[in-house]
């Protein structure tokens, strides 16, 4: 499988999200080029701010293979991770993370901050920012857009 493909499982947990009210973020990681863990933000769902997809499928990766060591690992998810996720992904010694969307208010993997090459940390991880950012993006922009008239609909009705 390409890293498109594996993007195309990550935008597919992120459409998944949506239909749970979650903000449309979802993840793959894979180990040796095989799918370990999928998922997708949970964080209303959950009522746990550490919910991120991100964080779900390292977790999950490391029960299945019984290590916390994850090398060999690629991480995919559809919008660049924060630096809860990047702080995890290095901890957890994720070689790469390939990404969709820039996340310029909070982004850790380039935007924000860049903590995947910080030369004061033990462990690097390669970035590939980019790769199916535009369907990204447009499910980011369509969720908060229709959550935005939601909100404004409840004001206007007296239901907010």
């Amino acid at each position: 499988m390409t890293d498109e493909d594996f993007m195309a499982l990550a935008l597919e947990q992120a459409r998944a999200a949506i239909s749970q009210g979650e903000v449309p973020v979802g993840a793959v990681l894979a180990v040796d080029g095989e799918v370990v863990a999928a998922a997708h933000n949970l964080r209303e769902s959950l009522n746990d701010p550490c919910a991120h997809a991100e964080l779900l499928v390292i977790r999950e990766t490391s029960c299945v293979l019984k290590r916390w060591r994850l090398s060999n690992a690629t991480l995919y998810v559809t919008l660049e991770p924060c630096i809860m996720c990047m702080g995890a992904a290095l901890l957890a010694r994720i070689d790469r993370i390939v990404f969709g969307a820039l996340d310029p208010k909070g982004g850790a993997a380039g935007s924000l901050y860049d903590l995947s090459s910080d030369p004061r940390l033990n462990h690097r991880i390669v970035l590939h920012g980019g790769i199916a950012a535009d369907e990204s993006s447009q499910l980011l922009r369509e969720f908060f857009r229709a959550l935005r008239q939601r909100r404004l609909s409840a004001r206007r009705d007296g239901t907010d």
